[in-house]
């Protein structure tokens, strides 16, 4: 059986940055395997700028960005396998993947990385009424048929869900001459960067509905129109506030979903609220030597904190591999979310393996003027941090130091949550 210390399993920013990173820290048997006809993922198709400014402190397109990691890992050498979709891992860490070139092929690895990425909702899971037309797609796959294939997707849109890439999509449309009608949005807030409502809303005259959502598509063979209407607290169309939008298409930005149904089958412990696998505070799953990073293991706003992410698995699985023997947690900690806080990641901490320090990142549950972040040692507020403004939209984060932690010997549970001061 072919043999490598770390199997990278997708090509994007996530396993780029991991694979990069792992070469950096002095392992050289890298595998990236990746199901796409190319490296960089999901950035190929996002023309528009906006990345970078952590990273490299300058403001690139996606491609760009993109294209830094693909020459990064070129330069290092780092082999990679396209066209080649990896169809089941164990806990074993045996890896089975099919391609033309090898068939259906097992590999054993030391470690490896999930970095598969994330997709979109689609339509089946929002049960609206209608018949199914031509001229309703999910926002990403309208910027793939746009901004790679060439293809002009419709002229009067109408888009349901306020994420990022439905947002970038409006003005997209709008610059190639399409008319947008109005963005709709289920929740009382946009599930995107203010920045985007801002650039790609406002300043193109777009109206956002919040509070209100699709609930009819009109036309058998193209879209001719939708219908939207006002919701409640409990997200029920509210009788009376119909409104009909007639247009030729529909996209949908209802939310992004990481791809795990490799990590599931793994048998690696899931949490129900990010949809991606549990992790420690060195971004190892629940099967020793098997690490997330990315969107597969929670969806971010920002790439460059992907490619952050991804750097600390890559050099962390590659600590594994030089150290093969586990490592036993002397000190385990678990993080949880507190009171306005849906998620943490990590979700457990070992303060006595820990390095200098740890980024928990999370997502607040709804939009909150004038709270602080506050963190609780065993039920004992130990920090807290003003807030203007935090909305689910924007990701939030804090940072853990050993030095602090070390003074807290029988610390068991770290929760992070919001509060009125």
């Amino acid at each position: 059986m072919e043999k490598h210390d770390i199997v990278i399993i997708g090509g994007g920013p996530a396993g780029l940055a991991a694979a990069v990173a792992a070469r950096k820290a002095g392992i050289q048997d890298i595998l990236i395997l990746e199901r796409d006809s190319r490296l960089g993922g999901i950035l190929n198709q996002c023309i528009h700028n906006g990345f970078g400014l952590h990273t490299f402190r300058e403001e690139l397109t996606g491609p760009e960005y993109a294209n830094r990691y693909i020459r990064m890992a070129e330069d290092e050498g780092i082999p990679y396998r396209l066209n080649t979709m990896v169809v089941d891992i164990n806990e074993k860490k045996e890896v089975t993947f099919i391609n033309r070139e090898d068939g259906m092929t097992t590999i054993q690895a030391k470690t490896v990385i999930l970095a598969m990425g994330c997709r979109e909702r689609p339509r089946g899971a929002l049960n609206i009424p209608g018949y199914r037309p031509a001229g309703v797609y999910s926002a990403g796959t309208a910027q793939r048929l746009m901004n790679i294939e060439g293809f002009h997707v419709g002229k009067e849109v109408v888009i349901l869900g306020s994420g990022d890439i439905g947002l970038i999509m409006a003005r997209r449309m709008t610059l190639e001459g399409a008319k947008v009608k109005v963005v709709a949005e289920l929740m009382p807030y946009s599930g995107g960067l203010k920045r985007n409502i801002v650039q790609c809303l406002d300043d193109y005259g777009i109206p956002l509905k919040l509070s209100h959502t699709v609930v009819e598509v009109h036309g058998k063979q193209r879209v001719t129109g939708v219908t939207i209407a006002e919701v409640d607290a409990n997200r029920k169309p509210i009788p009376g506030t119909e409104e009909y939008y007639s247009c030729d298409t529909l996209l949908l930005s209802v939310g992004l979903l990481p791809e795990n149904e490799l990590t599931k089958g793994a048998g690696i412990e899931m949490n129900r609220v990010t949809s991606g696998p549990n992790v420690n505070d060195q971004l190892e799953t629940s099967i020793e030597g098997v690490f997330a990073c990315g969107n597969v293991l929670h969806v971010h706003d920002l790439v460059d904190y992907v490619s952050e992410e991804a750097t600390l698995a890559g050099t962390n699985a590659a600590a594994c591999v030089r150290h093969s023997e586990h490592k036993t947690p002397s000190h385990p900690v678990v993080l949880s979310a507190g009171d306005g806080v849906r998620y943490t990641v990590p979700q457990t901490m070992d303060i006595a393996n820990m390095n200098d320090q740890v980024v928990v990142r999370f997502r607040v549950a709804d939009v909150y003027r004038d709270r602080s972040i506050s963190i609780y040692y065993d039920g004992v507020r130990v920090a807290h941090r003003k807030k203007k403004v935090m909305a689910p939209g924007e990701m939030e984060q804090v940072i853990l130091k050993k030095e602090d932690l070390n003074r807290y010997n029988d610390l068991k549970e770290i929760v992070i949550g919001t509060e009125v001061e």
